[in-house]
């Protein structure tokens, strides 16, 4: 029960965050360091038996009745992303307790972010595809929260829907994709149903929606362009969620499925070979053309994502060790990064990398540590970062077949990485020549922040430096995760020095081509000028959302025109026409007995004088007692039946209605207003009579197709034992029915807050409330012609009033 004690102690903390925030202030950063802090011990503690190959399995019944559990499987491969995700979670919190001023609502980002945390740890370890899925939009949600969580902010706002469409859209595709591999495979546990590798057509269809799922969430070409669009989210979330986690889900679901279809589904290797090789370049190119710190490491964590999607998707046991390792070290080097961008935001209010001149010198424990992960991310040995690099280039060296063009994709988006991890070293903390922007941004206008602020990164960048030539730790979780993909991967191992070879001159190859790639501008300023022409993702994201905004406001003009008629008449011929066929199909109905009694024919009749005269008076009053007299009519019946408690609720409520009736009607005219229907009273008559006469026709089939008992029987001998009542309605209602109850409960409470919410309206009518909008002029409309010095200014309450970046939101976007 380990694994569902550390799940619950992120709820349990993260209950408390947001019920404490407000009270603690930035201390609930530091209350909320303690849940990934607890999954950090549980690693560590779960580490000794995973390395003896022990898989720690737990379930808990969910719905019984229905079979389902929540099942947990922590194996090598699990354990890593626990340990990156405890890891660094814990890191990021106590950096966010330095990066947030007092606000009311860290309490809010501190519950959502150790959501987040939680949802991660059980994505990771579920062994159940639907606890897998809940897990996986959970992070989706959580992630649009914390991205928008700057609301005032219109680009936050439209970034988070971005991001929300983009993941949602793909997790309702990994949805349908293990429904139908799980179907095909004849189980719901993730484990077995990789054991079975179920193939044919279904299979091959959930795999490939699988497979989408999986490039929406890991930012693959062309779903990219949402992850730069999240760096409105605050610094901490940055260098959590879209670096070192969240965005890793789809590849550890890639890296699941990679061992077990790779071999037998044809297309799997290619396609994961293009969608990684091409977001590698795609996403290098874009980051050197980036002028914000945040969006050029975005597109970067965009081309390391493609760069580690080429690795694991690809199948070969070699290929999956290297993807693992580069894993473990994009995570410790591009945290790293986006902390320290942090620190320089937040010290010098700004990002734009044009505009920082020399502010290392102001910065250096940061600048340090950021020109260390850099060099990681480029490759320098003796880094953790080249090791990775250089266990990819042997494993695709030694691949048997595509080794030309895999070893090339992946020497020329290292250029890429080199070219712009200079730029953006260059960029955040070098010297730049004299009067290259307008507005400089010093290392005299920079103070110098806490140490207890700059330590996270430098944390980090210190692990990358030892875990480097110190390999032992890092190559067991390696070792660990990716034997418990594939038991093949065993016979590898992570190495410092590969010797002289091809591995090692590629990496020299991609270090200088970076270098000369950043002292040439031109070129990249020229290839720019070209690529400019090419759709961006962003625009035809956005056209999307105008179609169907257009789309969505014609068919709502045809189908919703604001006519009651229209409305009835569409529901009531639906309700005629879908179950008509079959009951033709049934053929005349058999009436065994017209009526039991005279009287019956008699009440009968008055039910009907009662419900056309209800159709037909002018005066609203008379139309209510008529419908009242319906009612009343139909309690007879149930007397005549032999219902009486049925006609005494029938009675009941009919008076009540009668009641209520009248008191609305002393706020209505007195008689009905005339109105005329397009398409004529004959129409209405035809809808009517066709409805009736279907109703009465399928009573009687109904009843007359009666092959076995009723539940009456039932119901008597299971009322009292069952339900512990004599009454039978009473036990019916209370329990049989509860839910169907509650419900119709529900719809009563629902259509009283309706009533009171109308009468109050009502009073404030009376009491000369203006309804009427506000006019140009008027102080109370915000227009600038009216002299109200808060118009047009932030302060005013407007959310998007002097935000630039709201400029550049398509209006579709915002909406």
């Amino acid at each position: 029960m380990v694994l569902f004690a550390v799940l619950v102690w992120h709820l349990v903390v993260a209950l408390a965050a947001g019920l404490l925030g407000r009270r603690m202030g930035r201390s609930v950063l530091l209350l909320g360091a303690l849940a990934p802090a607890v999954a950090l011990a549980a690693s560590v503690a779960l580490t000794g038996g995973a390395l003896e190959g022990e898989v720690l399995r737990t379930s808990l019944a969910w719905v019984p009745g229905m079979d389902l559990t929540i099942e947990l499987a922590l194996d090598g491969f699990a354990l890593l992303f626990w340990w990156v995700i405890s890891g660094i979670g814990v890191l990021v919190m106590l950096y966010a307790s330095r990066y947030f001023g007092q606000r009311d609502d860290l309490g809010r980002f501190t519950a959502l972010l150790v959501t987040f945390a939680g949802a991660m740890l059980l994505l990771t370890s579920s062994d159940n595809v639907l606890g897998l899925f809940v897990a996986w939009e959970l992070t989706s949600i959580t992630s649009y929260l914390l991205i928008g969580f700057e609301d005032d902010k219109a680009a936050a706002r439209s970034s988070a829907l971005q991001a929300l469409l983009v993941t949602g859209a793909g997790g309702l595709a990994l949805l349908g994709g293990l429904v139908l591999l799980a179907q095909a495979a004849g189980t719901y546990q993730l484990s077995a149903l990789l054991e079975a590798a179920p193939g044919g057509v279904a299979a091959e269809v959930g795999l490939a929606l699988v497979l989408l799922g999986a490039m929406t969430k890991s930012a693959q070409v062309p779903f990219h362009f949402w992850l730069p669009g999240a760096m409105s989210a605050p610094t901490p979330v940055s260098a959590y969620l879209h670096s070192a986690t969240m965005v890793k889900a789809g590849i550890y679901l890639l890296a699941r499925f990679a061992p077990a279809f790779a071999p037998e589904v044809a297309w799997w290797t290619p396609t994961l070979l293009a969608v990684g090789g091409v977001t590698m370049l795609l996403g290098g190119y874009r980051a050197l053309h980036a002028t914000d710190l945040k969006a050029l490491l975005a597109y970067g964590t965009v081309s390391q994502l493609g760069f580690i999607v080429l690795l694991v998707g690809h199948g070969d046991p070699e290929m999956l060790f290297a993807g693992v390792a580069v894993l473990v070290a994009h995570a410790l080097f591009k945290a790293t990064l986006f902390l320290s961008v942090g620190v320089v935001d937040h010290q010098a209010h700004t990002r734009d990398l044009r505009r920082l001149d020399g502010v290392g010198r102001a910065l250096p424990v940061t600048a340090v540590a950021a020109t260390i992960a850099t060099a990681s991310m480029a490759g320098v040995i003796p880094l953790l970062g080249f090791v990775s690099k250089e266990a990819a280039l042997e494993a695709a060296i030694h691949l048997d077949s595509g080794t030309v063009l895999v070893a090339a994709l992946i020497t020329v988006g290292s250029v890429l990485t080199t070219a712009y991890g200079i730029r953006f070293v260059w960029g955040a903390f070098l010297r730049k020549p004299a009067g290259s922007h307008p507005e400089p941004v010093t290392a005299a206008d920079v103070p110098a922040p806490k140490r207890s602020f700059e330590a996270p990164a430098a944390l980090l960048a210190g692990l990358t430096v030892v875990l480097g030539p110190l390999l032992a730790p890092v190559d067991a979780l390696v070792s660990l995760g990716a034997t418990s993909l594939e038991p093949a991967a065993d016979e590898f191992h992570l190495l410092l020095w590969h010797g002289f070879g091809p591995s090692l001159y590629l990496s020299l190859t991609a270090l200088a081509g970076g270098y000369l790639l950043y002292r040439l501008p031109r070129l990249v300023t020229a290839a720019g000028r070209v690529t400019s022409r090419a759709p961006d993702m962003l625009d035809v994201y956005a056209a999307a959302l105008r179609g169907l905004n257009r789309s969505a406001d014609r068919t709502v003009s045809v189908v919703q025109p604001g006519s009651l008629p229209v409305y009835l008449g569409i529901i009531l011929l639906t309700a005629v026409v879908l179950p008509l066929p079959m009951l033709l199909s049934a053929g005349a109905p058999q009436i065994a007995e017209f009526a039991d009694s005279p009287i019956q024919v008699v009440v009968v009749g008055l039910v009907m004088a009662a419900a056309l005269g209800a159709a037909l008076v002018r005066r609203r009053l008379s139309a209510v007692l008529l419908l009242g007299g319906v009612g009343f009519s139909v309690a007879v019946l149930f007397v005549l039946q032999g219902a009486p408690d049925l006609a005494l609720t029938q009675l009941l409520v009919e008076t009540l209605s009668l009641g209520i009736f009248v008191l609305v009607l002393r706020r209505l005219p007195e008689e009905f207003e005339a109105s005329t229907w397009r398409f004529g009273n004959g129409l209405r008559v035809a809808v009517s009579a066709t409805v009736g006469v279907f109703v009465a026709g399928f009573a009687l089939i109904a009843a007359g197709g009666r092959t076995g008992g009723t539940n009456a029987a039932e119901f008597l001998a299971r009322a009292e034992p069952d339900g512990g009542g004599k009454n039978v309605v009473n036990v019916i209602l209370t329990d049989f029915r509860a839910l169907d109850t509650l419900g119709e409960i529900t719809v009563l409470l629902v259509a009283a807050i309706g009533v009171v919410a109308i009468v109050r309206g009502g009073r404030d009518d009376d009491q000369g409330v203006d309804l009427e909008p506000p006019t140009a002029g008027d102080p109370a409309s915000g227009d600038p012609a009216s002299g109200d010095p808060t118009a047009g200014d932030p302060a005013s309450g407007d959310p998007t009033a002097g935000d630039p970046a709201a400029a550049d939101v398509p209006e579709e976007v915002a909406r």
